[in-house]
Protein backbone atom coordinates (compact mmCIF):
# COMPACT_ATOMS: atom_id res chain seq x y z
CA UNK A 1 0.00 0.00 0.00
CA UNK A 2 1.09 3.91 -0.79
CA UNK A 3 0.44 6.99 1.38
CA UNK A 4 0.02 10.04 0.27
CA UNK A 5 -0.29 13.05 2.36
CA UNK A 6 -2.15 16.12 1.04
CA UNK A 7 -0.49 19.39 2.50
CA UNK A 8 -1.23 21.96 -0.04
CA UNK A 9 -3.76 24.79 0.64
CA UNK A 10 -3.41 28.70 1.78
CA UNK A 11 -4.35 27.87 4.99
CA UNK A 12 -6.47 31.62 4.98
CA UNK A 13 -7.97 30.97 8.57
CA UNK A 14 -4.08 30.89 10.16
CA UNK A 15 -3.16 34.23 8.85
CA UNK A 16 -0.52 35.99 8.89
CA UNK A 17 0.99 33.09 10.24
CA UNK A 18 0.79 30.91 6.73
CA UNK A 19 1.38 33.78 4.86
CA UNK A 20 4.96 33.04 4.52
CA UNK A 21 5.21 29.31 5.42
CA UNK A 22 2.95 26.33 4.74
CA UNK A 23 0.78 25.31 7.80
CA UNK A 24 2.24 21.92 7.68
CA UNK A 25 5.50 23.19 8.93
CA UNK A 26 4.37 25.21 11.94
CA UNK A 27 5.10 23.21 15.68
CA UNK A 28 2.56 21.25 17.05
CA UNK A 29 4.25 21.62 20.31
CA UNK A 30 7.34 19.84 20.01
CA UNK A 31 7.29 18.81 16.18
CA UNK A 32 6.60 19.66 12.55
CA UNK A 33 2.83 19.79 11.76
CA UNK A 34 3.39 16.71 9.24
CA UNK A 35 5.26 14.40 11.88
CA UNK A 36 1.39 13.58 12.95
CA UNK A 37 0.17 12.43 9.95
CA UNK A 38 3.29 11.08 8.40
CA UNK A 39 3.16 9.19 11.80
CA UNK A 40 -0.24 7.40 10.96
CA UNK A 41 1.25 6.32 7.73
CA UNK A 42 4.02 4.23 8.89
CA UNK A 43 2.03 2.99 11.91
CA UNK A 44 -0.07 1.72 9.15
CA UNK A 45 3.50 0.08 8.21
CA UNK A 46 3.52 2.29 4.90
CA UNK A 47 6.79 2.79 3.95
CA UNK A 48 6.57 4.38 0.85
CA UNK A 49 4.79 8.23 0.79
CA UNK A 50 3.88 10.57 -1.81
CA UNK A 51 3.51 14.42 -0.05
CA UNK A 52 1.78 16.83 -1.54
CA UNK A 53 2.31 20.59 -1.50
CA UNK A 54 2.43 24.34 -3.52
CA UNK A 55 5.34 25.11 -5.55
CA UNK A 56 6.12 27.93 -2.46
CA UNK A 57 6.11 25.05 0.18
CA UNK A 58 7.18 21.45 -1.29
CA UNK A 59 10.95 22.68 -1.24
CA UNK A 60 10.76 23.12 2.57
CA UNK A 61 9.49 19.49 3.18
CA UNK A 62 11.73 18.15 0.65
CA UNK A 63 14.37 19.93 3.25
CA UNK A 64 12.78 18.64 6.35
CA UNK A 65 12.21 15.14 5.34
CA UNK A 66 14.59 14.50 2.28
CA UNK A 67 13.96 10.79 0.38
CA UNK A 68 13.28 8.92 3.54
CA UNK A 69 15.73 6.55 3.47
CA UNK A 70 17.07 7.53 7.41
CA UNK A 71 13.72 6.36 8.39
CA UNK A 72 13.79 3.56 5.96
CA UNK A 73 11.18 4.72 3.92
CA UNK A 74 10.94 6.10 0.84
CA UNK A 75 9.65 9.38 0.03
CA UNK A 76 8.15 11.67 -3.14
CA UNK A 77 6.75 14.87 -3.70
CA UNK A 78 5.03 16.58 -5.82
CA UNK A 79 3.26 19.65 -6.85
CA UNK A 80 -0.37 20.93 -6.42
CA UNK A 81 -0.41 23.98 -8.71
CA UNK A 82 -4.13 24.86 -7.47
CA UNK A 83 -6.21 23.27 -4.64
CA UNK A 84 -8.76 21.26 -6.49
CA UNK A 85 -10.00 19.28 -3.94
CA UNK A 86 -8.88 16.51 -1.59
CA UNK A 87 -9.83 13.62 -4.55
CA UNK A 88 -7.24 15.45 -7.30
CA UNK A 89 -4.52 13.91 -4.68
CA UNK A 90 -5.11 10.67 -6.69
CA UNK A 91 -5.11 11.94 -9.95
CA UNK A 92 -1.68 13.78 -9.39
CA UNK A 93 -0.64 10.82 -7.71
CA UNK A 94 -1.45 7.74 -10.33
CA UNK A 95 2.01 7.48 -11.30
CA UNK A 96 2.90 7.19 -7.68
CA UNK A 97 0.77 4.91 -6.67
CA UNK A 98 1.06 2.59 -10.26
CA UNK A 99 -2.29 0.32 -9.56
CA UNK A 100 -1.88 -0.51 -5.61
CA UNK A 101 -3.77 0.15 -2.49
CA UNK A 102 -3.38 3.43 -0.95
CA UNK A 103 -3.77 6.16 2.14
CA UNK A 104 -4.66 9.39 2.08
CA UNK A 105 -4.46 11.48 5.08
CA UNK A 106 -4.46 15.16 5.00
CA UNK A 107 -1.40 17.02 6.42
CA UNK A 108 -3.00 19.07 9.27
CA UNK A 109 -4.97 15.93 10.70
CA UNK A 110 -3.60 14.41 14.24
CA UNK A 111 -5.18 11.44 15.75
CA UNK A 112 -4.56 10.00 19.49
CA UNK A 113 -6.68 7.16 20.99
CA UNK A 114 -6.09 3.44 22.32
CA UNK A 115 -6.01 0.63 19.22
CA UNK A 116 -5.99 2.87 16.96
CA UNK A 117 -3.13 1.26 15.05
CA UNK A 118 -5.23 -1.85 15.24
CA UNK A 119 -7.83 -0.28 13.04
CA UNK A 120 -5.16 1.12 11.11
CA UNK A 121 -3.77 -2.13 10.58
CA UNK A 122 -7.26 -3.70 9.86
CA UNK A 123 -7.61 -1.24 6.95
CA UNK A 124 -4.73 -1.74 5.33
CA UNK A 125 -4.33 -5.91 6.09
CA UNK A 126 -7.76 -6.78 3.71
CA UNK A 127 -6.95 -4.02 1.16
CA UNK A 128 -3.83 -5.49 0.39
CA UNK A 129 -4.88 -8.99 0.86
CA UNK A 130 -7.01 -8.01 -2.56
CA UNK A 131 -10.21 -6.70 -1.15
CA UNK A 132 -12.12 -4.15 -2.50
CA UNK A 133 -14.20 -1.25 -1.15
CA UNK A 134 -12.51 1.77 0.76
CA UNK A 135 -12.67 2.72 4.70
CA UNK A 136 -13.11 5.79 6.39
CA UNK A 137 -13.53 6.77 9.52
CA UNK A 138 -16.73 8.34 11.39
CA UNK A 139 -15.41 10.76 14.64
CA UNK A 140 -19.05 12.41 16.88
CA UNK A 141 -18.85 16.50 16.66
CA UNK A 142 -21.07 18.82 18.17
CA UNK A 143 -21.80 20.88 14.94
CA UNK A 144 -21.46 18.52 12.26
CA UNK A 145 -22.76 20.99 9.48
CA UNK A 146 -18.64 21.62 8.69
CA UNK A 147 -17.71 18.92 7.71
CA UNK A 148 -17.98 15.51 5.40
CA UNK A 149 -21.32 13.62 7.38
CA UNK A 150 -21.82 9.84 7.12
CA UNK A 151 -24.90 8.08 8.18
CA UNK A 152 -25.06 4.06 9.45
CA UNK A 153 -27.42 2.00 10.11
CA UNK A 154 -27.43 -0.46 13.24
CA UNK A 155 -24.69 -2.47 11.94
CA UNK A 156 -22.58 0.40 11.00
CA UNK A 157 -23.45 -0.12 7.08
CA UNK A 158 -22.92 3.20 5.27
CA UNK A 159 -26.24 4.19 4.00
CA UNK A 160 -24.98 8.25 3.14
CA UNK A 161 -22.51 10.35 3.25
CA UNK A 162 -22.85 14.58 2.50
CA UNK A 163 -20.10 17.18 2.30
CA UNK A 164 -21.50 20.28 4.48
CA UNK A 165 -25.21 19.25 4.98
CA UNK A 166 -27.36 22.24 6.03
CA UNK A 167 -29.33 18.92 7.97
CA UNK A 168 -27.20 16.28 8.77
CA UNK A 169 -28.32 13.00 9.45
CA UNK A 170 -26.42 12.02 11.79
CA UNK A 171 -23.33 13.69 14.42
CA UNK A 172 -20.35 11.66 13.22
CA UNK A 173 -17.65 13.38 11.01
CA UNK A 174 -15.97 11.81 8.88
CA UNK A 175 -11.88 12.85 9.37
CA UNK A 176 -9.55 13.42 7.06
CA UNK A 177 -8.37 9.69 6.44
CA UNK A 178 -8.94 7.63 4.17
CA UNK A 179 -7.98 3.61 2.91
CA UNK A 180 -8.79 2.54 -0.99
CA UNK A 181 -8.18 -0.32 -2.78
CA UNK A 182 -6.36 -0.27 -6.23
CA UNK A 183 -9.21 1.34 -8.26
CA UNK A 184 -9.36 4.71 -6.45
CA UNK A 185 -7.22 7.06 -9.03
CA UNK A 186 -9.59 5.81 -11.54
CA UNK A 187 -12.08 6.39 -9.70
CA UNK A 188 -10.60 9.91 -8.86
CA UNK A 189 -10.28 10.52 -12.75
CA UNK A 190 -13.67 10.22 -13.41
CA UNK A 191 -14.91 12.95 -11.04
CA UNK A 192 -16.61 16.07 -12.10
CA UNK A 193 -15.99 19.30 -10.20
CA UNK A 194 -18.66 20.34 -7.39
CA UNK A 195 -20.37 23.69 -6.95
CA UNK A 196 -17.76 24.80 -5.26
CA UNK A 197 -15.34 24.28 -8.14
CA UNK A 198 -13.45 21.18 -6.34
CA UNK A 199 -13.06 17.77 -7.17
CA UNK A 200 -14.73 16.21 -3.89
CA UNK A 201 -13.36 13.69 -1.57
CA UNK A 202 -17.27 12.60 -0.54
CA UNK A 203 -18.23 12.26 -4.13
CA UNK A 204 -15.26 9.68 -4.26
CA UNK A 205 -16.21 8.09 -1.33
CA UNK A 206 -19.84 7.68 -2.52
CA UNK A 207 -18.55 5.92 -5.74
CA UNK A 208 -17.61 3.14 -3.68
CA UNK A 209 -20.64 3.23 -1.61
CA UNK A 210 -22.74 3.02 -4.67
CA UNK A 211 -21.04 -0.24 -5.36
CA UNK A 212 -21.96 -1.40 -1.78
CA UNK A 213 -18.05 -1.23 -0.70
CA UNK A 214 -17.68 1.40 1.48
CA UNK A 215 -16.86 0.86 5.32
CA UNK A 216 -16.98 3.10 7.80
CA UNK A 217 -14.64 2.42 11.23
CA UNK A 218 -15.78 4.37 14.39
CA UNK A 219 -13.99 5.80 16.78
CA UNK A 220 -14.40 5.02 20.52
CA UNK A 221 -15.57 7.62 22.91
CA UNK A 222 -12.28 9.32 24.34
CA UNK A 223 -10.25 8.94 20.74
CA UNK A 224 -9.13 12.47 20.03
CA UNK A 225 -8.92 14.05 16.71
CA UNK A 226 -7.74 17.50 16.78
CA UNK A 227 -8.30 19.99 14.50
CA UNK A 228 -5.38 22.72 13.27
CA UNK A 229 -7.94 25.16 10.79
CA UNK A 230 -7.34 28.53 13.39
CA UNK A 231 -4.76 29.83 15.78
CA UNK A 232 -7.23 28.38 18.93
CA UNK A 233 -7.49 24.92 17.87
CA UNK A 234 -3.21 25.30 16.46
CA UNK A 235 -2.71 26.02 20.27
CA UNK A 236 -5.43 23.55 21.70
CA UNK A 237 -3.36 20.90 19.82
CA UNK A 238 0.31 21.90 21.00
CA UNK A 239 -1.27 21.90 24.83
CA UNK A 240 -2.70 18.42 24.29
CA UNK A 241 0.64 16.90 23.16
CA UNK A 242 2.36 18.37 25.75
CA UNK A 243 0.15 17.25 28.05
CA UNK A 244 0.25 13.61 27.16
CA UNK A 245 3.88 13.62 26.48
CA UNK A 246 4.68 15.45 30.33
CA UNK A 247 2.36 13.29 32.21
CA UNK A 248 3.24 10.01 30.51
CA UNK A 249 6.61 10.22 29.15
CA UNK A 250 6.36 8.70 25.70
CA UNK A 251 6.44 11.43 22.63
CA UNK A 252 3.40 11.27 20.27
CA UNK A 253 4.17 10.78 16.74
CA UNK A 254 8.23 10.10 17.26
CA UNK A 255 8.53 9.21 13.66
CA UNK A 256 12.06 7.60 14.44
CA UNK A 257 10.59 5.88 16.87
CA UNK A 258 7.72 4.63 14.79
CA UNK A 259 10.63 3.33 12.11
CA UNK A 260 12.86 1.88 15.14
CA UNK A 261 9.60 -0.06 16.25
CA UNK A 262 8.73 -1.32 12.92
CA UNK A 263 12.05 -2.79 12.29
CA UNK A 264 12.71 -0.53 9.31
CA UNK A 265 16.01 1.43 11.11
CA UNK A 266 18.45 -0.64 13.59
CA UNK A 267 19.30 0.92 17.44
CA UNK A 268 22.55 2.49 15.85
CA UNK A 269 20.64 4.67 12.98
CA UNK A 270 18.05 6.00 15.46
CA UNK A 271 20.85 7.22 18.05
CA UNK A 272 22.56 8.35 15.22
CA UNK A 273 19.48 10.54 14.21
CA UNK A 274 18.85 11.26 18.30
CA UNK A 275 22.45 13.19 18.44
CA UNK A 276 21.57 15.18 15.56
CA UNK A 277 19.16 16.50 17.85
CA UNK A 278 20.70 15.78 21.70
CA UNK A 279 20.53 19.38 22.72
CA UNK A 280 16.85 19.02 23.07
CA UNK A 281 14.56 17.04 24.82
CA UNK A 282 12.96 14.91 21.55
CA UNK A 283 17.04 14.06 20.69
CA UNK A 284 17.83 12.79 24.01
CA UNK A 285 14.05 10.81 24.05
CA UNK A 286 15.32 9.01 20.93
CA UNK A 287 18.86 7.99 22.73
CA UNK A 288 17.05 6.73 25.56
CA UNK A 289 15.24 4.35 24.11
CA UNK A 290 17.26 1.27 24.06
Amino acid sequence: MKGIILAGGAATRLYPLSKAISKQIMPVYDKPMIYYPLSVLMMSGIREVLIISTPRDLPVFRELLGDGGKLGMRFEYKVQEVPNGLAQAFVLGEDFVKGEPACLILGDNLFYGQHFNLLLKEAVTSLNMGERGATIFGYPVKDPRSYGVVEFDENNNVVSIEEKPEAPKSDYAVPGLYFYDNTVCKKAKSLRPSKRGEYEITDLNRLYLEEGTLKVQLFSRGFAWLDTGNCDSLLEAGSFVRTIQKRQGFFISCIEEIAWNNGWITTECLHSLGREMEKTEYGQYILALK
